[in-house]
């Protein structure tokens, strides 16, 4: 299915019927990182999964559409608006942008958060493996250099790539899908290249996480404090940040933790969402 915005169409995955939550995705991923997660996840609840434009995308977006980092924030404030969901759980991991939606006031479609490690703060881009990806997107070639090595399993594993992003090996097969789009189209490789040209500035990554102790409904920080690439303590620090927070941990796990632990994230997840946020429904 494809949910029209201003800046091109995303496309999206949804099943069961109730409160929708929405399953975001990292970096030269999609949907099919929380495969191994969906089927655990209780019964009761709308499961959407789109698919952002951050280099696993197999729809190009518009060839003027804004993808630095407030271009992609609108994106995803566009796409919870052409869907009309309201009282959204959302659900973060990997890319931290939707974090911003309340700095930029558009957060009035968000119901309550589930926050797996993810960038915060001035953790953009995110560690070792965030840096490089960004490397690699700005050097001519780089995006393509980077997506076949992602393909080489022993270079995959390292911490470069997805050695500290993931503790379980990632298929092949997997990969494959994930890395298709940007070797096959040169439209998705420029708009992993207009994201990437995001400059940042520490003081106002900070200012934009920190607007969530504004944020009004409830919140799962949802942490792997094992991991090399989200600090622990941001876990921590956007628990007591949001007003309704609760803080739990998913142990041996890294960035991924529902690729990890499925068992263990779909369990902390199903407990909140049907003891907090179905109780609003």
């Amino acid at each position: 299915m494809l949910a029209h915005t201003k800046a091109g169409p995303v496309e999206y995955t949804e099943v069961g019927e109730g409160p929708p939550v929405v399953l975001l995705h990292g970096l030269f991923m999609d949907e099919t990182q929380w495969d191994a997660t969906l089927p655990l996840l209780p019964d009761g609840f709308r499961y959407i999964r789109p698919v952002l434009p951050l280099g696993s995308h197999r729809h190009p977006m518009n060839d003027d559409a804004d993808l630095k980092m407030n271009g992609m924030v609108n994106l995803l404030a566009d796409f919870l608006d052409a869907l009309d969901l309201r009282d959204v759980t959302l659900v973060h991991s990997d890319w931290g942008g939707g974090l911003f939606l309340t700095a930029i006031g558009r957060d009035e479609r968000v119901g309550s958060l589930v926050i797996l490690p993810c960038e915060a703060f001035d953790n953009f881009p995110p560690g070792l493996p965030g840096r490089m990806a960004t490397v690699a997107s700005k050097l001519p070639g780089g995006i393509t250099l980077a997506a076949r090595q992602l393909r080489i399993g022993w270079l995959r594993r390292t911490p470069l790539l997805f050695g500290w992003m993931v503790r379980r090996p990632v298929p092949d097969a997997v990969v494959r899908r994930w890395t298709d789009p940007p070797l096959n189209n040169p439209k998705i490789r420029r708009d992993v290249q207009k994201y990437a040209a995001t400059k940042y500035d520490k003081a106002t990554l900070v200012r934009d996480t920190e607007a969530l102790a504004g944020f009004s409904g409830d919140a799962l920080v949802l942490w792997s404090p094992q991991n090399r690439v989200m600090p622990p303590e941001h876990g921590h620090r956007l628990a007591e940040l949001i007003p309704h927070a609760r803080y739990a941990e998913i142990p041996d796990a890294y960035v991924l933790s529902m690729w990890d632990q499925p068992e263990a994230v779909a369990r902390e997840m199903g407990a909140f969402l049907t003891e907090v946020v179905a109780s609003r429904a």
